[in-house]
This record gives C-alpha cells, structure tokens and sequence, in this order.
C-alpha cells in the first residue's frame, strides 16, 4: 500500500471520527433541550398548583360571604315580617280609632279650632279694610300738606294762622337741645308736668336750669314734682301762669321760641342759632322771668 493510499484512508477515518463526535454533540444538545423543557414544564405545574390553590381559597371566601348574606337576608326577612306584623296591627287600631268616640272628639276640637280661626281672620280682615281706610285719608292729608307747603315755599313767607306743631314735638326738640347744654339754661313750658318729658336729672349737675311754668301747690302731684326738682341745687324754678310759650335759650348759642295759638296745636316755633335771632327773642325770654314769680 502506497503512502497516498494510507493518508486517504486516515483521512476518511478522522472524518467518519468528526461524523460520530457531531452526532454525540447533537445528542447532548437534544438531550439539555430535553432536560430544559421538563424543567419548565415542572416550574409551571407548579405555577398552576398555587393558582388552583389561591382559587380554591377564594372559592371558599366566596362561600363565606354567601353565608353571611344568607344569614343577612333571612334577619332582614324576620324584621320585614315583624313590620307588616306591627302594620297590620297599626291599621286595626286605626280601623278601630276611626269609629271611637276619640275621633269624634278630635274632629269636634278641630272644627272649634278652624271656626275660631275663621273669626280671627274675619276680624283681621276688618282691622285691615280700616287700616286701608285710614292710610288712604293720611295720604290724602299729606297730598293736602305738601301742595300747602309748597305754596307757601313758593311766597317765601309761611302762613302759621292754622299750622300745627303738637305740643309733642316742641318737649322733643326742647329734650333735644337740653342734652346739649355746658352752662345755663333758661327754660318755659305751659305746667309742671311737662317738665317730665325733659328728662331734666339726665342734665349735669354743673348747668343752671331756670325754669318757668304755671304750678298748682294744692295738688299733690303738682307739689311733689316741685319738691323733687327744688331738691336739685342746679335748679331754679318760677311761677308764670300766662301759659303763653314754650321755650329754651341754650348758652347763648341755640334758641326755641313757640308761641301758643288758639288751637291746641296751633304753635308758632322760631328756632335758631342766628346771633341776631336770638339777641331779639331773648329780650322775650328775659321778659317771661322778670315777670315770672319766687315761689315761698
């Protein structure tokens, strides 16, 4: 055998060799893929072991749960029987009721008590037509003020022959300037008691009243007011029985004067703060208290 023959033949042994080591090599790869496919395949039953468990429990969570309901609603069903028991039991007290004597009773109260509603309200009914009534004849009463006041804005000179001041409304603008007053005070109104809606002990101790007013020492009441405001020491009262003004000079800086009309409400009332106003009307002022008397 020539040593081209035996180089051929070992060459076709080394290749028949690397034949048979790759088809070991294939082996064992099939083999690993083998071993890696069961192993996943375990990993997942046991993937599936612990889902089928978490389920079964949840299964049975479910089954609690519907216990508990079960037992919820057979106790809700006692309740509603338990109602329709008392509302059964209700309808024939009222069935009952509504043929007893209470009921009459009751009804009988309820109709006194509608009619006499019924007679509050015809009542009110005619207190408020003369409500109506009577605010329709002030409107009319001030339509008539207003075209008189504007007839006499538009003379510039207002004619007081037949204007009326209530007596009321003087002692409110007289109260009025007396909480104003620091030193003196002269002051006129027609009798004693109307020095009570002055409020005269609100007035400071340190300013000097002087006062004039008709007084009648005979009756009582009369001589108790003059004892209780004598008692005052800021205070010095005369007797003028003219009854002819109403009156009140302010420390010289305010002064109302009203004269008494015929009427009862008849009042002519100057009031000013006008320097020269006053220097006048004070000498009238000064006039009533010169003439006025010391009482013993």
């Amino acid at each position: 055998m020539g040593e081209d023959d035996r180089d051929r033949i070992i060459r076709e042994l080394k290749d028949e060799l690397n034949k048979v080591i790759k088809k070991f090599e294939n082996y064992d790869l099939i083999i690993k893929s083998k071993e890696d496919l069961t192993n996943n395949l375990t990993t997942s039953l046991n993937l599936k072991d612990d889902q089928i468990k978490t389920m079964i429990d949840s299964m049975n969570l479910k089954e609690q749960q519907i216990d508990t309901l079960n037992k919820s609603l057979e106790i809700k069903n006692q309740k509603i029987k338990t109602l329709e028991t008392s509302i059964s039991l209700k309808e024939e007290e009222l069935k009952e009721l509504s043929s007893s004597t209470v009921k009459k009773n009751l009804i009988e109260e309820k109709d006194e008590e509608i009619e006499d509603y019924q007679k509050k309200l015809t009542i009110l009914t005619g207190e408020l037509e003369k409500a109506d009534e009577d605010l329709e004849a002030l409107e009319a009463e001030n339509e008539k003020l207003r075209n008189n006041l504007s007839s006499e804005s538009d003379a510039k000179i207002i004619d007081s022959t037949f204007r009326e001041i209530p007596k009321a409304d003087i002692l409110g603008k007289i109260r009025e300037i007396l909480g104003n007053a620091v030193h003196n005070v002269t002051i006129a109104v027609l009798d004693i008691n109307d020095l009570q809606d002055l409020h005269l002990y609100e007035v400071r101790s340190s300013v000097n009243v002087k006062i004039m007013c008709n007084i009648d020492p005979s009756l009582e009441e009369d001589a108790e007011l003059l004892e209780e405001l004598e008692s005052l020491d800021n205070i010095s009262i005369r007797l003028y029985e003219d009854r002819d003004r109403y009156l009140i000079d302010r420390d010289g800086e305010e002064l109302l004067f009203s004269i008494v009309g015929e009427g009862d409400d008849n009042n002519l009332v100057l009031y000013t703060k006008d320097v020269k106003h006053q220097r006048l009307l004070r000498s009238l002022v000064m006039e009533g208290w010169l003439r006025a008397r010391k009482l013993d």
